[in-house]
């Protein structure tokens, strides 16, 4: 019999055997949550000279900075008008200012911008109604966002909105990104219809390789569905064939026991080389994981609950870490338990739990029944509640830590 592989050893298992991919140049406008292949370094300071913040008048502060209750208010000549986008062609001397547009670079001469509501030009003179707060007002000095040569996003950062508008203000039209894990999905068993098959009340529609493939796509990579596998070794052997052009092969169904699961002398047959056949968890005992020819080969157990639970621990970090991630743990929270519970000791459980503020405090409750193919408990679920080995009873009001499914909560 097959001994239990705790669940932290076997992610260790995996992810050692998980290696990243190769790099690919792809448009900006493809590149959003894909993961930075290089260190973006800046070509040039951003911005690139001392800028005005304000529509205003760029003027010398010496010229401005007077005690209004008992002096004249300051009035100074404009010599020039600068828009956005122009560059000032005069210096500003004494007793004289330049119409400036924001983000225009700063004439010589002047250190400070007046916004235009603090002024009152007529013709070629302006009033200068307020003084701004002191010296330099109003003026984005150069290099204050970015500074020539540093680096701005570093290789492995999973690009968002902020980084790719980043990287078109350094002029990034093509960047270079880690390469997506394609990933072969395989279900097994003759009880199985697919969504476009005509089939009878005798059989199980195939929710997951749809699953499945759902969640690759969430981890970043390529689902490559294969369909479904008869309960045969021709037909089992076949499939995990074409599912080895991939990086890597997933199977649902036919890792367990039974007399027509026939994945394991099938993997056998194909020279797998397997580091586990069952994990101490629930749901997902029967988990199977080890590599054919070079590809990572996961057998994960058949009912619908158990082969995603079982993938969220396991093959996506594999993926994340492929796909060139720095990180691939889920976010961890810890909320107080609203129920009871209990449980043995020899496996590690993981609830579908539904996390809310209440009062201000994070609570968490369970979406009902757990049975592994209640598959309206992944629907509920915002995370799962990670109960330890050890651990054989919770009551209401315990801490407990929770992985985050989703942070709409």
């Amino acid at each position: 019999m097959d001994q239990l592989t705790s669940l932290g050893l076997a992610q260790q298992t995996v992810l050692d055997a998980a290696h990243p991919l190769g790099c690919e140049k792809i448009g900006l406008l493809d590149s959003l949550g894909r993961v930075l292949g290089e260190d973006i370094l800046a070509p040039r300071s951003n911005p690139p000279w001392d800028n005005s913040a304000m529509d205003g008048f760029a003027v010398r502060w010496a010229d401005i900075k007077q005690d209004y209750a008992i002096t004249r208010i300051p009035e100074l000549n404009i010599v020039e008008d600068v828009a956005a986008g122009a560059v000032a062609t005069k210096t500003v001397g004494p007793g004289e200012a330049i119409r400036i547009m924001t983000g225009a670079p700063m004439p010589a001469g002047a250190d400070t911008v007046v916004r235009v509501e603090y002024t009152e030009p007529s013709g070629t003179k302006v009033r200068i109604m307020k003084a701004e707060a002191g010296q330099g007002s109003n003026i984005r000095p150069k290099g204050e966002d970015v500074i020539e040569g540093e680096c701005i996003i570093p290789k492995g950062t999973q690009l968002r909105s902020g980084e790719i508008g980043m990287l078109a203000i350094l002029a990034k039209s093509f960047v270079l990104v880690s390469q997506r894990p394609r990933v072969a999905i395989l279900s097994t068993g003759d009880e199985l219809a697919d969504l476009d098959e005509s089939f009878d009340e005798h059989k199980i529609v195939n929710s997951n390789s749809y699953g499945i493939a759902a969640a690759v796509q969430e981890s970043g990579g390529i689902p490559v569905l294969l369909g479904i596998a008869k309960d045969d070794p021709d037909s089992l052997k076949d499939k995990i064939r074409q599912g080895l052009t991939c990086d890597i092969l997933v199977l649902s169904g036919g890792v367990s026991m039974g007399d027509y699961d026939f994945t394991k002398p099938v993997f056998a047959e194909l020279g797998a080389d397997m580091n586990f056949w069952k994990l101490a968890i629930r749901p997902g005992q029967p988990v199977a994981f080890g590599k054919i020819q070079g590809k990572l080969a996961f057998g994960l157990p058949g009912n619908p609950v158990s082969s995603m639970v079982t993938f969220d621990q396991l093959v996506r970090p594999a993926m994340l870490k492929m796909g060139g991630h720095r990180k691939w743990e889920r976010p961890v929270v810890r909320a107080l338990f609203q129920e009871s519970f209990s449980k043995h000791t020899d496996r590690r459980h993981f609830l579908r739990g539904i996390l809310q503020h209440e009062n201000g405090v994070l609570t968490v409750r369970t979406t009902g029944g757990q049975g592994s193919g209640i598959l309206t408990s992944m629907v509920k679920a915002n995370g799962f509640i990670d109960v330890p080995e050890e651990v054989e009873s919770l009551k209401p009001g315990d801490s407990v830590n929770v992985q985050l499914l989703s942070r709409n909560f």
